[in-house]
């Protein structure tokens, strides 16, 4: 009997395990099946089938609810754009979409495919990499960069698209990682010049409408709001979209199928066991897609030096809990990345939690929590947000602002506070303000210049605690490379030295030394399978960079530009002014010279008087050799001119001889 009984257990068990991986065995995402009460799949109807599969290639994006907090737009000031505007654009072109069907058998590829990135490597921001095949293209992200401190005058750098224009028979879409900046600052530069459809998660594709809806585009535009586990289908190409945790919600990962093999792009990601919102990173479909085989994996490296796991969100809430706990007779301002919707939500949550009024300002901010307010990615109890013109109607210590302006941003809305310069917010003694951020590096000079500035009006700076990265530290990243085990191992988004210790990681967990590939922005780094054979190679280069964007002028600014910036920034300029009688060429007035950035005139007398001699000297020869080509006196003068100078005072300002004729 005990035998018996053993038998039946174990038959039992084994018919649970089997029941478990015909479970698993279904994805999720499959459409039209359902199950009867007897185990059996029915389908639907034929007209019903015909239906879903029609509504599956509508392109929908994510209707707003109205809200308080979305800004008004003027529609006098929204540029008009019409087909007409887009003379490199032959036709949207239509793909076909799928659902990931969960694990597949590994199978040999026949093909090559081109992974090339555009931006994004070597430098924080201007993220944009190509996918090619034969037939097809696609851009994964289409990001900006913020200007550096010799780029003068600069409003931002988008990237040089001349390749991707060059292949517009080939380009099917844009498929977008997350909402950051550095990932879709560009698109409303680009999609001026290439207009096909975006594919992306909800709140991403709801950021980028808001941008296209500013630029008069978001009628031109075909989007489409990708779950995670879909598969969109581009020719040759199948992008499935796979869940990941960042500092912005939706953010995803991309297992994009080429004729070569499965290129995993994880996007920024970090790995986070215990989100504020949604779901962890979805771990069992990256071990699904390394047990079938991974050709390579273009991973964020930006904190691969950083020893450990990056911790969760959610240990910033305990922080704010015990700040708020310490300073209940002060008000707060916590400065954080626009972007960051958890961390607004904990700092609400906390804030309603000490029955404190919130106030949200940064026209950034104020955007991206309007969004995220509209698609229930964010939650504000009733009563706790009040606008900033009531602010004064409440005490100090029952209120609390969020805002803009962590980095040290010039004009973000802390930065106008710490002047003086905001015009309903005063900083003072009672006033507590958390810096709930790292600098980005390059940004440190500016962030101090801002605590300083908060310090001297008597302001208490709480900068320590308060801030979780949203990329993968050292541990993160050999995890999801054991997870995934790829072929080749490409670092991205990162500086040099960040993408050397991610290469570095790689070879840790197992990728070959030799596959651990250093790409620059504009190499072609091309995967050839034949069966089991796989191969690269980087022969070629291609015309990648930064196109600058100062106020409505896209690239009307160079090198040469920036340089002369630089120079007149540096050194000033004198402009030399003189007359000339039209036919005797005799000198009638001047020369004159005028000082800007170079000396204060009033003070240097005496040496604008030796300066004007100097260039009269070089007039006059020019005269008496009779020569009258203005080309060659403006020559003359400016190479007299700058050595007088320098043998003066060791200065070299820009010359801008200007002749007139009577």
């Amino acid at each position: 009997m005990k035998e018996g009984n053993n038998g039946n257990s174990n038959n039992s068990e084994k018919k649970k395990v089997e029941g478990a991986h015909r479970i698993v065995n279904v994805h999720k995402s499959q459409i039209g099946k359902s199950k009867n009460t007897d185990g059996k799949r029915n389908y639907r109807t034929a007209n019903a089938r015909a239906t879903a599969k029609q509504e599956s290639r509508m392109m929908n994006v994510p209707t707003p609810r109205k809200n308080p907090l979305r800004p008004r737009s003027r529609e006098e000031d929204k540029p008009v754009y019409s087909p007409e505007h887009f003379p490199l654009l032959t036709g949207t072109m239509e793909v076909s979409e799928s659902k990931a069907k969960g694990r597949k058998p590994k199978h040999s590829f026949q093909g090559s495919v081109k992974v090339i990135p555009l931006g994004g490597l070597d430098q924080i921001g201007m993220n944009i990499t190509a996918i090619e095949t034969e037939d097809t293209m696609i851009i994964v992200d289409c990001g900006l960069a913020f200007p550096t401190d010799d780029m003068l005058g600069i409003d931002l750098v988008i990237p040089d698209i001349s390749y991707i224009k060059s292949k517009i028979h080939k380009m099917k879409g844009f498929v977008i990682t997350h909402g950051h900046e550095d990932h879709i600052g560009a698109l409303p530069y680009v999609l001026q010049q290439i207009n096909v459809p975006i594919y992306a998660t909800k709140l991403t594709l709801a950021l980028i409408q808001r941008k296209l809806v500013e630029n008069g585009l978001d009628k031109l535009v075909k989007m489409k709001t990708m779950k995670f586990g879909q598969t969109v289908n581009f020719g040759d190409l199948k992008v499935e979209f796979v869940k990941t945790n960042h500092s912005i919600q939706d953010a995803a990962a991309l297992a994009i199928t080429t004729p070569a093999g499965v290129i995993i792009h994880t996007g920024d990601f970090k790995v986070d066991y215990t989100p504020v919102f949604g779901d962890q990173i979805d771990l069992q479909r990256f071990a699904e897609l390394g047990k079938n085989g991974v050709l390579a994996m273009l991973s964020d490296s930006t904190n691969s030096q950083k020893p450990g796991f990056t911790m969760s969100e959610k240990t910033v809430g305990r922080t704010f809990d015990l700040i708020f706990a310490e300073h209940q007779n002060s008000r707060i301002i916590v400065a954080t990345f626009a972007s960051n919707v958890d961390r607004v939500q904990q700092i609400i949550d906390t804030a309603a939690k000490y029955k404190r009024k919130v106030v949200v300002e940064g026209r950034s901010m104020v955007n991206v929590i309007s969004v995220a307010s509209e698609l229930e990615y964010i939650h504000i109890p009733e009563g706790t947000l009040i606008d900033i013109e009531n602010l004064k109607d409440y005490p100090d210590e029952q209120t609390v602002l969020i805002t803009t302006g962590s980095q040290g941003e010039s004009m973000a809305a802390l930065s106008r506070m710490a002047s003086g310069m905001h015009r309903k917010v005063s900083i003072g003694p009672n006033d507590v303000v958390v810096m709930s951020s790292h600098p980005i590096p390059g940004n440190e000079r500016a962030v101090d210049r801002v605590v300083n500035e908060l310090c001297k009006l008597h302001a208490k700076v709480i900068m320590q605690d308060t801030h979780v990265s949203g990329h993968a530290c050292a541990e993160d990243l050999k995890l999801l490379y054991s997870l995934v085990k790829p072929k080749y191992a490409v670092p991205f988004h990162g500086e040099f030295h960040h993408r050397r210790s991610a290469a570095t990681l790689a070879e840790s967990v197992g990728v070959d030394k030799d596959k651990c590939l250093m790409l620059d922005n504009g190499d072609v780094l091309e995967f050839t399978a034949n069966g089991e054979e796989i191969s690269y190679s980087i022969k070629e280069k291609v015309q990648a960079g930064g196109v600058y964007v100062d106020g409505l002028g896209i690239g009307d600014v160079g090198n040469i530009v920036l340089r002369d910036r630089q120079n007149l920034a540096q050194n000033g300029i004198i402009v030399v002014v003189l007359t000339l009688e039209k036919y005797s060429g005799h000198l009638m007035a001047g020369p004159d010279l005028i000082s800007r950035g170079f000396v204060y005139v009033r003070e240097s007398e005496d040496l604008m008087e030796e300066a004007r001699v100097a260039v009269q000297d070089v007039v006059d020869d020019c005269l008496c050799t009779h020569v009258s080509d203005w080309g060659k006196i403006k020559t003359q003068i400016k190479d007299g001119l700058s050595d007088f100078l320098w043998k003066k005072i060791k200065r070299n300002p820009v010359i801008l001889p200007v002749i007139m004729e009577v």
